[in-house]
């Protein structure tokens, strides 16, 4: 047993919580010391938010990368090192990596002389002081919405962890010091106010705005308009809230100093995050998307993005993760009876939780906003996943959420393999070959 376990289960509660954030700063603060603060001249941009922080993450990290900049990614699902290997799924599968293990990270990181590292950080990282000693010179906030709350306690309290990031920009003097937050969310509009220069996007307001939006199944198009400017956007990314995604990195990208035909061309050209919105295409005439949504409003965001590409039906495999905020999960049930027309619940990652109850959880949302005649339950993710393909019809879509890249899952305290697009193309009976 570590010793902060050991702490936790000797010392009480209210006191443990109290004390907590004092033994988060000395440790990070130690390592520091060890490790000869090793993020120091690094140009570091954060990217946090309940939602779309990895896809922005990502997508940043391949717009420097076609644009010529030399830039490293530490991510919930890809890093890259700089060390040569080139993007591959991250090591620790955490959003943000403990004290020692992300400190470790930018001191390989920094002995490539990057011109940029993309960071995406946490509200555990930020209210834990992970990332203490990081030089953030840009923070980009998605949105907030209803996460973590088995360990913030309320909104209040996980918005003001975010708003951390901020702060720790502005007290980067030698940084660009820059602030970019999502203007139609109510609850981190102000967020860019933290700095010296901020900069708000949306669609509805904000600095930086788009309009004219043609949504597709395999891309989307938009105009983002800046004062007197408008850039001609396309991308590879799905649905209405892969524009707010795009919006942040625009504003990253005419921060750090891209001149417009540049932006328009790398957001043209950067590919989209795997298990993010992820079309399945395996010969079947309807559409298979898979998307890592693990919050009320992701799934409500995916399930709504297909309902404006797709003519048929709009189904969902999907469950909610054990060891993690259990409020959520009948609000995640609720969402899914309102937006979907077919759904088939299942076990996403069970963790050290039983599944069944796990599911009863999800499953009193569902009854409670009236889904449960068009609700199946089912103990074996594959027999969901299955049924609810051979269901579908032409012009239909299912979606398939709560594991998104990954190529395991944690079932019961053990890892076991699993992949949700290898499973689908074995259950249209395709393959690659």
């Amino acid at each position: 047993m570590s010793l902060r376990k050991i702490v936790k289960v000797l010392v009480p509660v209210g006191l443990f919580h109290r004390i907590e954030p004092a033994g988060h700063f000395l440790e990070a603060l130690l390592w520091n010391v060890v490790y000869g603060f090793p993020a120091r001249g690094l140009n570091v941009i954060g990217i946090t938010g309940t939602d779309g922080k990895t896809t922005t993450s990502v997508l940043l990290y391949r717009c420097l990368n076609l644009a010529g900049k030399k830039t490293a990614l530490l991510s919930t699902s890809l890093v890259d090192m700089l060390d040569g290997q080139g993007e591959r799924p991250s090591p620790t599968h955490m959003t943000t990596a403990s004290s020692r293990q992300l400190l470790k990270l930018l001191r390989s990181i920094r002995a490539q002389k990057p011109d940029w590292v993309v960071l995406e950080t946490s509200s555990h990282a930020l209210a834990q002081h992970r990332v203490l000693g990081v030089p953030y010179s840009v923070a980009v906030i998605t949105n907030l919405s209803h996460e973590h709350l088995d360990y913030h306690g309320t909104m209040e309290r996980y918005a003001a962890a975010k708003r951390r990031l901020f702060k720790l920009v502005n007290k980067n003097r030698r940084g660009l010091r820059v602030g970019i937050s999502n203007a139609d969310d109510a609850l981190v509009a102000d967020f860019a106010n933290e700095t010296a220069h901020p900069l708000t996007y949306g669609i509805t307001a904000g600095d930086l705005r788009a309009d004219t939006i043609r949504l597709l199944p395999g891309s989307t198009s938009f105009h983002a308009v800046i004062q007197d400017e408008t850039y001609k956007i396309k991308t590879h990314l799905v649905g209405r809230f892969n524009v707010y995604n795009s919006l942040a990195v625009l504003g990253v990208l005419r921060a750090v100093g891209l001149k417009k035909h540049d932006i328009e061309h790398v957001l043209g050209a950067a590919q989209p995050v795997a298990g993010r919105m992820t079309r399945v295409e395996a010969g079947q005439p309807y559409e298979v998307v898979i998307d890592y949504a693990v919050t009320p409003a992701a799934l409500e965001n995916a399930l709504m993005a297909l309902r404006e590409v797709v003519s048929g039906n709009v189904s969902i495999v999907f469950g909610a993760t054990g060891d993690r905020d259990r409020a959520k999960r009948p609000v995640m049930g609720e969402v899914v009876a309102k937006h979907a027309d077919k759904i088939y619940l299942t076990d996403d990652e069970t963790h050290t939780e039983d599944a069944a109850s796990i599911r009863a959880s999800v499953r009193a949302g569902i009854e409670k906003a009236g889904g449960t005649q068009k609700t199946q339950e089912f103990d074996d993710r594959g027999e969901a996943i299955a049924r609810a393909l051979k269901d579908a019809k032409k012009g239909d879509a299912v979606l398939i959420t709560g594991l998104g890249h990954q190529t395991d899952r944690n079932m019961g305290g053990k890892l076991v393999p699993w992949n949700d697009e290898t499973v689908v193309r074995e259950a249209v009976g395709y393959s690659r070959q």
